[in-house]
C-alpha cells in the first residue's frame, strides 16, 4: 500500500508537529474512487499530487447554490455555502471551515515562497491554500481548487 510522505504541519496553537494522513492508499485506489464519484479531469493530480488548477476554470468558482462543499477523495464536510466570497482571485474562496479541525495546515515551501496550504485532516487531499487576506471577521481566505472539492446542494 502507497504511504503519504509525513509533512511538517501546525496546530490551532500554531504548534509545530509532523502529520501523516489517516487513510492512505495507492494512486491506482484513489484513482479509481475518484472516477467513482465522477471527479472533473485533473481531481486526481491536484488532490494527491498538489497541483493547482488554473484560475477561473474550476465549476465552484463562481457557484452560489445553497449547499456544502466536501472533500472529492473522502467526502469529508469542508466548507458551508455561507461562508463563501467573490475574492476576485479565480478559485472558490471561504472565510472558515465548516467543522474546526476538517482541515490541516501545513507549510509549503515550493515556488520559492512559504504558504500555508491546506489539506482535508481525514485523507490528506490537498485542497489549497489559506491566506491572512479575507474580508470577514476572521480575516482567512481559504483559496481552494474546485476539482477537490464535491458540493452537496440543500
Amino acid at each position: 500500500m502507497g504511504r503519504l510522505p509525513a509533512r511538517l504541519g501546525f496546530n490551532d496553537r500554531n504548534q509545530l508537529f509532523i502529520m501523516t494522513a489517516p487513510t492512505q492508499k495507492t494512486d491506482a485506489e484513489w484513482k479509481t474512487i475518484l472516477a467513482e464519484k465522477g471527479a472533473e479531469r485533473g481531481a486526481f493530480e491536484v488532490t494527491r499530487h498538489a497541483a493547482t488548477e488554473r484560475p477561473f476554470t474550476g465549476k465552484y468558482e463562481a457557484h452560489w447554490e445553497d449547499g456544502t462543499y466536501h472533500c472529492i477523495c473522502c467526502g469529508a464536510k469542508l466548507f458551508e455555502s455561507s461562508t463563501k466570497f467573490d475574492a476576485g482571485c479565480g478559485w472558490p474562496s471561504f472565510s472558515q471551515e465548516a467543522v474546526p479541525g476538517a482541515i490541516r495546515n501545513i507549510i509549503d515551501r515550493s515556488h520559492g515562497m512559504v504558504r500555508t496550504e491546506n489539506v482535508c485532516a481525514n485523507c490528506g487531499a490537498h485542497l489549497g491554500h489559506v491566506f491572512p487576506d479575507g474580508p470577514t471577521e476572521t480575516g482567512l481566505r481559504y483559496c481552494m481548487n474546485s476539482a477537490a472539492l464535491d458540493f452537496q446542494k440543500r
